[in-house]
């Protein structure tokens, strides 16, 4: 049975958020695929998981024998996350540009998960599961653009996913999504409206193309 782990972090409800809409149109897709198979949800908005304490940090480093009470309630709560990351044939993750980076709360979640001498060193436990990670954003980020220097969202989460954690990372980009909401943007909503078409159209297809490597 195959697994899917699907993270959200936009504090945007539903159809309101860019990211949201993606992710849903990539799970819909991949359950149609896999109708049998499970689907881990977390909605890091409404249910955030805790930021990493100095007992979190210290259980990730020390014998399990030798835990205090607290490191060990600490490290069971983290292990859980870690656990659902190895246990993913695929993860796809919303993660919205907040003020040029990720949500904080999407920040708790991968400190949590990175763990260097298990899921990150030189073995990563989740090596090789792909990640497609639906990077949505109020306005326009990549090469050639004036504000190409402030993106932080692709390049940290590359850094991180894909590097420390040894993911095989892909992205989807939905942009201008300020364009409807912002009247000194609206000469852009046409490019907001293609760019939101053709991630929705991106999620399907790399859903599918996923959900393929798995078929029965």
């Amino acid at each position: 049975m195959v697994t899917l782990l699907h993270i959200d972090s936009s504090v945007l409800p539903g159809e309101a958020s860019a990211s949201r809409a993606v992710t849903e149109a990539f799970s819909k897709t991949w359950q149609e695929q896999h109708p049998t198979g499970t689907v881990i949800y977390r909605d890091l908005a409404v249910d955030p998981v805790p930021h990493i304490t100095a007992d979190a940090h210290a259980a990730g480093f020390a014998d399990p024998a030798t835990h205090t009470p607290e490191q060990a309630v600490a490290f069971a709560a983290r292990l859980e996350l870690i656990e659902e990351l190895e246990g993913a044939d695929a993860i796809v993750i919303g993660a919205p540009m907040y003020n040029f980076t990720i949500p904080s709360t999407l920040k708790a979640w991968l400190d949590n998960v990175t763990l260097f001498g298990r899921t990150g060193g030189e073995d990563p436990s989740a090596k090789g599961t792909p990640v497609t990670v639906v990077a949505s954003r109020g306005g326009s980020y990549g090469p050639g653009t004036p504000r190409e220097s402030y993106e932080f969202v692709q390049t940290y989460l590359t850094a991180l996913l894909g590097g420390a954690l040894a993911l095989d990372v892909d992205f989807i980009v939905p942009e201008m999504t300020l364009a409807p909401h912002n009247p000194a943007l609206a000469e852009f909503i046409p490019l907001f409206e293609a760019s939101r078409a053709q991630a929705l159209q991106d999620a399907e297809a790399r859903a599918k193309t996923l959900a393929e490597r798995f078929a029965a």
